[in-house]
């Protein structure tokens, strides 16, 4: 009975207590008060958090993908350098060839 006695009167915990008073109605409501602002904090604390791994995953899978991008991108420069050497020869080959039958017919006639 001693600890409640800086509560003041409350009828649910004292059994010869008719009202709350006051100061323990004050004093309950700042319990109450501070036990539901910490149970928010906590949740919006918790959301937060488990949001921002969220976005780091992401954010690390976008990594990734740039990366594999940028490889694929060299690849393809790669493959279109070679293309474009390879017909840059096809084409050196077909004026040869076409050189070399223009001479063949005029040796001809």
């Amino acid at each position: 009975m001693i600890p409640f006695a800086i509560w003041g009167c409350i009828p649910e915990v004292s059994t010869d207590c008719l009202d709350m008073t006051n100061a323990s109605s004050a004093y309950l409501g700042i319990l109450i008060g501070a036990i539901l602002g910490g149970l928010v904090s906590w949740l919006v604390y918790n959301r937060q958090k488990r949001t921002a791994e969220k976005q780091d995953l992401t954010l690390e899978s976008i990594k990734k993908l740039n990366e594999r991008h940028d490889k694929i991108l060299k690849t393809i420069e790669s493959i279109e350098e070679h293309n474009r050497s390879t017909l840059e020869k096809v084409l050196n080959l077909e004026k040869q060839i076409t050189a070399l039958v223009k001479r063949r017919n005029e040796k001809e006639f």
